[in-house]
């Protein structure tokens, strides 16, 4: 289905402006991504957008055709509108010239099965959604199944985290849970691929983080930006590891931290 919007008050447009406030976008689970090369990544990973909204006189371009027959086929919605119709959703002046709606994944630790994968990212508390979507390309990087928030965390779906996961979002699983619900999860996993090792940076009793003794599936956990993980975490944690800082800062950003954290554990295990 095709159709075009002209106004500002049409209801679509409200509701399309309404998934960049988290509490409508929960509410709808739905959530907007934006540009061509997001969504064909999407494409490619096998999501297709509910609704696809392309803004009048762009460029013809092949993929936003291909990309247009693959919503229709699927039953979904294809809006044309105004360029600045398309700003006023995205809330960018200079918003690209097609968006997508998408249906937000299910994140329960249920959907995980850790034996698809050597190596599992686990964030607590992160608040950025920059670092949010840079573990996401971490862990599309390395060959990580994908990446568990626990608690308080940013919301993975908000556009700022969607574009900074480059496209990893549709490549990466994706759950959340409390740390209550995580550990149980985590330590009762016989009957579902083994229970995993769970490992983060660390000053408290830790060893160096190269050549330690990781184990797959491998959970590498980092925490909260400022305060890091709390100490109750880190003991749980099978390994915890440390390393060197050679100048003035005293820690690493945490996406910068689990991206080198992860590419040596990648090393042990697939030696």
């Amino acid at each position: 289905m095709r159709k075009h919007i002209s106004g500002f008050s049409n209801p679509t447009v409200k509701y399309l402006r309404s998934l960049r406030e988290k509490k409508l976008r929960k509410r709808a689970g739905q959530f907007l991504v934006e540009g061509l090369r997001l969504l064909e990544d999407a494409r490619v990973s096998g999501y297709v957008p509910r609704t696809l909204v392309m803004a009048e006189g762009r460029d013809p371009h092949p993929l936003i055709e291909g990309l247009e027959r693959e919503v229709a086929g699927a039953g979904g919605e294809v809006i044309t509108t105004t360029p600045d119709i398309l700003s006023k959703i995205t809330g960018k002046s200079n918003a690209q010239s097609v968006v997508g709606v998408f249906d937000e994944f299910d994140t329960s630790l249920g959907a995980v099965d850790r034996s698809g994968a050597k190596i599992w990212l686990v964030a607590q508390d992160l608040r950025d959604p920059g670092n949010l979507g840079t573990m996401l390309r971490t862990g599309d990087a390395v060959g990580a199944g994908g990446l568990i928030l626990i608690d308080d965390c940013a919301d993975p779906f908000s556009a700022e985290a969607v574009r900074a996961s480059m496209g990893a979002l549709f490549t990466q699983k994706l759950a959340r849970a409390r740390w209550d619900d995580f550990v149980p999860w985590l330590r009762g996993g016989e009957t579902r691929g083994g229970s995993g090792q769970l490992v983060a940076a660390s000053l408290r009793d830790a060893v160096p983080y190269r050549g330690a003794d990781y184990q797959a599936p491998c959970f590498i956990m980092v925490g909260n930006e400022s305060q890091g993980l709390p100490e109750a975490y880190e003991a749980e944690c099978d390994l915890r590891v440390t390393m060197p800082m050679k100048g003035r800062a005293d820690s690493l950003n945490a996406a910068v931290a689990g991206a080198v954290l992860a590419y040596e554990v990648l090393d042990k295990l697939d030696a």
